[in-house]
């Protein structure tokens, strides 16, 4: 039998001249071929049940051994296969039909030498007359022939998947890096319409609405580089935006930051918790005259990761309990669907007295 699957992965690197093997993969397909060796001879004994077992069993053995051999190990010396674990064009057929004439050549003179020595014909009997040579090469061809295709099948259906699978990656990649382009601009445009109000009316405010912005960008610039960050450095970016919105809003904004050390290491999708917290400023504290408070929160529960921005704003308008007006809310989760799938949820409730809590969830890495 000859199972040419792919490997588990597509990185082979040379080694003298050869591609390198994964000796797991290979046992599994030895077992599996040596399984379907038992069986063949089973059958085989079954429709000449007066003839002794063990050669049948031996030849079927050492042939399907000695075939898989050529053609497993085999295929790992054409660079063609680097990727999809087969031979291209004539090379695949050739290597079949190569690998069943050496096993069935090999495995026959091994067989009738191992069984004569083991004293396993029985008496006044030898390998058997002429008819039943061709009955073993015509099983052998058929078997070979059936077992390469079956385990070519496997591997391109595994090479296919794993094809897929990186498409999809991709495509979750992009996706993300367009939600992140999206949102960027969301922020950097609000701050620069507040700006451009106070140059006019309070200069001093403005400059310093300035400094933080230019911290807030540097902080972001850093960020954008990569698609996580740890969540102490979301928390400081969340600091710089804060103290951007407290330059326009004053008194009427407080917030508070609650990131346990433990907790601080842990990757985070960067800008995941700022388009929440500017939702809360904009429909929470905005609309209220002396505006409130915002709590940022992290805590680990049941192997998740909580995050929770609540805030003691005008609260949730009836009819509207699941969601909160405004684009972030709506990308965040987007974010975790395409990073966590059904692990990753965000909800967004009423507060006890007034406002409204957003809290995501997503899988602690360990």
């Amino acid at each position: 039998m000859n199972p040419p699957s792919p490997p588990e992965s597509t990185d082979f690197p040379a080694c003298g001249g050869m591609q390198s093997i994964d000796w797991r993969d290979k046992l599994r397909h030895f077992l599996q071929v040596l399984a379907f060796a038992l069986a063949l001879a089973a059958v085989q004994w079954a429709f000449q049940p007066d003839r002794p077992f063990g050669p049948p069993l031996v030849y079927s053995v050492l042939i399907a051994i000695l075939t898989w051999a050529v053609i497993d190990l085999g295929r790992h010396f054409y660079p063609s296969s680097l990727e999809t674990g087969w031979p291209a064009g004539l090379a695949g057929p050739s290597l079949v039909l190569g690998g069943i004439a050496l096993g069935y050549l090999g495995g026959s003179w091994l067989a009738d030498t191992l069984c004569g020595y083991l004293g396993l014909y029985a008496a006044n009997a030898g390998p058997g007359p002429s008819g039943q040579w061709r009955s073993v090469l015509l099983i052998s061809a058929l078997a070979g022939t059936a077992g390469s295709y079956y385990f070519y099948s496997a591997g391109k259906s595994a090479y296919l998947e794993r094809k897929m699978a990186e498409a999809r990656r991709h495509a979750t990649d992009a996706r993300l890096k367009l939600l992140e382009s999206q949102l960027e601009p969301h922020m950097l445009f609000n701050t620069l319409a507040n700006l451009k109000a106070l140059i006019d009316i309070d200069p001093p405010r403005a400059q310093a609405m300035l400094d933080h912005l230019i911290a807030y960008l540097r902080a972001t610039l850093g960020a954008s580089l990569a698609a996580t960050h740890p969540l102490q450095a979301e928390f400081d970016r969340l600091r710089d935006y804060l103290e951007l919105m407290a330059v326009r809003m004053g008194p009427r904004l407080r917030y508070t930051l609650v990131l346990p050390p433990a907790l601080a290491g842990q990757p985070v999708p960067s800008l995941l918790l700022q388009p929440l917290v500017e939702n809360s400023i904009r429909h929470g504290l905005e609309p209220k005259i002396e505006g409130g408070c915002i709590r940022i929160s992290a805590r680990s529960e049941g192997g998740q990761l909580v995050l929770e921005v609540a805030d003691t704003g005008v609260g949730l308008s009836p009819g509207n309990a699941d969601n909160r007006p405004g684009f972030g809310l709506a990308q965040v989760r987007e974010r975790l669907a395409s990073l966590y799938g059904a692990a990753g949820a965000i909800e967004l409730i009423a507060g006890n007295a007034s406002g409204a809590c957003a809290t995501a969830r997503f899988p602690l890495k360990i």
